[in-house]
C-alpha cells in the first residue's frame, strides 16, 4: 500500500501492548477470546476483534488487558471517543503502576488527537511521573507533551479560511489523496483508491480544466503507467511533461516500493523506468516531489542511514541525465520520528512537509522551511488554520502562493478521503511567489512546432537557474518565473538563431502569467533576433553589467558558427532629433561590437549600424512601445 501514512498507530501499538505484563484474569474462556481477538486485530480485521474482546469482557468484567486491547482497536479505527471510554474504564480497574502507564500514554495521545489539550497534558504528566525506564516511551510522551502545550497556546487562533471540496466530479472514488498540479493549474493528478481495504488497487488519475475552468471527470493517466498493481503518490514537473511516481510490487525494483520515471511526448506517457539505485534501495521509497525544472528530487525513505523513522532525502539530476546518490536532508529537517510528503514549491526555495517529530498540534503537522544562502532555515510549524489536532499529511501550494490543495480523511477507516482547495491567508503566504511563461516554439516561416532548449538565467549574477525542453511534437514549453530578480530567457534549437526574452520581477509582488509563442529563424542570411537583454542607462551608450549574460550568449553562438558574418544594429524610439538618435544608436551598436572583439570575435565578422528611429517594430505611441523600439538587433548578413 503506497499511501502508508497512518504509521503512527502501528508504532504506538508496539510500545503499549508490550507494557501489559501478566494477564489480570483467570477465566480460560476470556483468555481464549482475548487471544483470538489479537489475531484478528493485527490483520486489520477490527470488527471481528471487537466482538471477541467484548465477549472476553463479558466473561470477566475486570479483565484489564481486554479493555486495553479494545481501546487500541477503537483507536486503530480512529474512533477516539469509544477508545477513551474504554481506556478510562480499564484504568479504573487497576492499581498496578505497570498497567496504568499504558493507559496514561494512550489516553494522553488520544486526547491530543482530539484537540483536548488539558486532558492530554494531565495523562501525559501522570505517565512521565511513573515511567523511569523506557527511554523510547519517555521520548514519545515528552514529544506529545510539547505538542499539547503548543496546541494549548495556539488554541484560540480562529480559522481564517473556508476549505472547498473540489466537487463530486473529482471526488468520485472511495479515496483520493496526494494531489499535484502543473504550474498553470490546468492539470490535477492524484492517487485514487476504490476502497479502504489492503487489496484495493491504487492508480494515478488526471483531471483537466475545461474551457469554463471546471474540472473534468478524472481518467487513468496512462495505460503505460497504471497496472493491476499499486501506482501512486506522484510528482510532476511544472510543465507537466516529467512524472515520477511510486510503484509497489509488480514492477522490477530494488525494494518493496520504488520510484519510477516517465516522460510525456505529445499526449503519450512513455513506458516507466526505474529511476535507479542512486535513489531506490532495498527499503521503502515513496512520496516524491520534483523541482519545477525536474532537476532536483525530494522523496521519503525509511532506509537505515537516516536520522530515524522515515526521512526526507534528495538527489540532483546531473548534466549526463543521471541522478546523484541520494542524500539525507539531515537535522533539523529530519527527526528521530517520521517526516513524510515533501513538497518543493516551484520557486525552488520553499519546502513544505509533514512531521510528527516536531512541536505541533498533535500527530502530523505541516512544516515550512526556506532556502537562504544555500542553507535551509529552521523549519517552522505552518500553524493554524492549516494545522490542527488532526493529522495533516500533505499540501500543494499554487505558483502564486494564494491557493492550497490537499486531501482530508474524515472519521473512520471506512470514510473516504476527499480533495479540497483553500485560500491561503496572507500572513501564511510564501515570500517568493512565482508564475510562468508558456507558449509554443515554432519555425518562423512554416509555423511548425519545434523541439528546443529553454534556459532561464538570473541577470544579477549571470547564473543559469533552470532548463526545460519544449515538446518535440507540440512545441509547447513552460518556464517558472519567481519574484525577486530579473531574468533572461533563451530559446535555442539546432540550425536556428536563438531568441531571448526579458522578465523583470525584482519589484513585482504579483506576477501575472505570460503566454507567448516563440518564433525561431533558421540560421540563414537575413535571420534576425532582438537582443532583449542588452542594457544601457538613459541617453548613454556604455553597456550595463547585467548585459553580460546576453553578450556571452552571442559569443558562444558566433564561436559555434565561425563562418557567419553579422550586423549589430542599434535602434531608438522617435523622441529626440533624427541625427541625435542615429548617433546614439550607432554608439550603442559599437559598444556591443567592441565587447565581442575584446572577447575574441574577429572584427571582420562584425558590422555595426545605427538606425535611429527609422525601423520601429511598434508605433511610438506609448511608453511600452517606445521601450520595445529601443533595442539592439542581431542580424545574419552572410552564412
Amino acid at each position: 500500500m503506497i499511501r502508508a501514512i497512518t504509521v503512527w498507530f502501528f508504532v504506538l501499538l508496539g510500545f503499549s501492548v508490550s507494557a501489559q505484563g501478566a494477564l489480570s484474569t483467570r477465566s480460560k474462556k476470556a483468555i481464549e477470546y482475548y487471544t483470538q481477538a489479537d489475531n484478528y486485530r493485527v490483520r486489520g480485521q477490527y470488527s471481528q476483534a471487537i466482538a471477541l474482546l467484548q465477549q472476553a469482557i463479558e466473561k470477566d468484567r475486570n479483565f484489564v488487558e481486554a479493555y486495553f486491547r479494545l481501546g487500541i482497536t477503537f483507536k486503530s479505527m480512529r474512533d477516539f471517543d469509544r477508545a477513551n471510554v474504554t481506556f478510562e474504564k480499564g484504568l479504573s480497574l487497576t492499581q498496578d503502576p505497570k498497567k496504568q502507564k499504558g493507559f496514561f500514554l494512550e489516553l494522553g495521545d488520544n486526547y491530543l488527537r482530539q484537540g483536548e489539550y488539558e486532558k492530554s497534558l494531565n495523562y501525559l504528566n501522570h505517565f512521565l511521573s511513573v515511567e523511569t525506564m523506557n527511554k523510547q516511551r519517555i521520548a514519545l510522551a515528552e514529544l506529545w507533551k510539547r505538542n499539547a502545550e503548543y496546541g494549548l497556546r495556539n488554541k484560540k487562533i480562529q480559522s481564517q479560511f473556508q476549505p472547498r471540496q473540489l466537487g463530486d466530479t473529482v471526488n468520485r472514488f472511495g479515496l483520493q489523496y496526494f494531489p499535484v498540479l502543473t504550474a498553470d493549474e490546468q492539470e490535477l493528478i492524484f492517487t485514487r483508491r476504490m476502497g479502504p481495504g489492503p487489496d484495493d488497487d491504487e492508480d494515478l488519475v488526471v483531471s483537466r480544466k475545461d474551457a469554463n475552468g471546471k474540472w473534468t471527470i478524472p481518467v487513468s493517466i496512462s495505460k503505460n503507467i497504471n497496472s493491476k498493481f499499486n501506482e501512486g503518490t506522484c510528482t510532476i514537473s511544472a510543465d507537466g511533461r516529467t512524472l515520477i511516481f511510486t510503484s509497489c510490487i509488480g514492477r522490477r525494483g530494488y525494494g518493496n516500493c520504488d520510484l519510477f520515471y516517465s516522460r510525456k511526448v505529445g499526449d503519450e506517457w512513455s513506458v516507466p523506468v526505474n529511476i535507479g539505485p542512486e535513489i531506490n534501495s532495498s527499503a521503502w521509497e515513496s512520496q516524491p516531489s520534483l523541482s519545477a525544472d525536474g532537476r532536483i528530487l525530494y522523496f521519503i525513505s525509511d532506509r537505515r542511514d537516516g536520522v530515524g523513522g522515515r526521512d526526507i532525502f534528495f538527489s540532483r539530476k546531473m548534466d549526463d541525465g543521471k541522478w546523484s546518490p541520494a542524500e539525507n536532508m539531515g537535522q533539523p529537517i529530519n527527526t528521530p520520528f517520521d517526516e513524510i510528503s515533501p513538497f518543493i514549491h516551484v520557486n525552488g526555495r520553499t519546502l513544505f512537509y509533514a512531521s510528527n517529530g516536531k512541536p505541533g498540534f498533535g500527530g502530523f503537522d505541516i512544516f515550512k522551511t526556506e532556502l537562504n544562502d544555500g542553507k535551509w532555515d529552521m523549519p517552522v510549524n505552518f500553524g493554524s488554520p492549516v494545522n490542527d489536532h488532526e493529522d495533516q499529511f500533505s499540501l500543494f501550494i499554487s505558483a502564486d502562493g494564494t491557493r492550497g490543495y490537499y486531501s482530508h480523511e474524515d472519521g473512520t477507516r471506512e470514510n473516504s478521503a476527499r480533495l479540497y482547495e483553500m485560500t491561503i491567508p496572507k500572513e501564511l503566504q510564501i515570500a517568493y511567489r512565482s508564475n510562468f511563461v508558456k507558449g509554443i516554439v515554432k519555425d518562423k516561416k512554416s509555423g511548425q512546432p519545434l523541439q528546443s532548449r529553454v534556459e532561464l538565467f538570473d541577470l544579477k549574477n549571470d547564473e543559469l537557474i533552470s532548463v526545460v525542453e519544449s515538446d518535440s511534437v507540440t512545441g509547447q514549453y513552460l518556464m517558472v518565473l519567481t519574484t525577486g530578480s530579473e531574468y533572461a530567457l533563451y530559446v535555442t534549437a539546432p540550425d536556428y538563431l536563438f531568441q531571448s526574452l526579458n522578465f523583470n520581477y525584482e519589484d513585482n509582488l504579483n506576477p501575472e502569467p505570460v503566454v507567448i509563442d516563440i518564433l525561431l529563424d533558421k540560421t540563414d542570411a537575413g535571420a534576425t533576433a532582438v537582443l532583449n537583454n542588452i542594457f544601457f542607462d538613459f541617453d548613454k551608450y556604455e553597456l550595463k553589467e547585467r548585459s553580460l549574460t546576453e553578450l556571452n550568449k552571442v559569443i558562444r553562438f558566433l564561436k559555434d558558427k565561425p563562418s557567419i558574418r553579422v550586423e549589430i544594429g542599434g535602434h531608438t524610439d522617435s523622441d529626440g532629433s533624427a541625427s541625435y538618435n542615429k548617433q546614439l544608436s550607432l554608439k550603442r551598436a559599437q559598444s556591443v561590437v567592441s565587447y565581442l572583439v575584446e572577447k575574441g570575435i574577429n572584427k571582420a565578422r562584425l558590422t555595426e549600424k545605427g538606425y535611429g528611429a527609422d525601423s520601429p517594430i511598434k508605433p511610438n505611441d506609448s511608453d511600452e512601445n517606445k521601450q520595445a523600439n529601443r533595442r539592439i538587433e542581431f542580424k545574419i548578413i552572410q552564412y
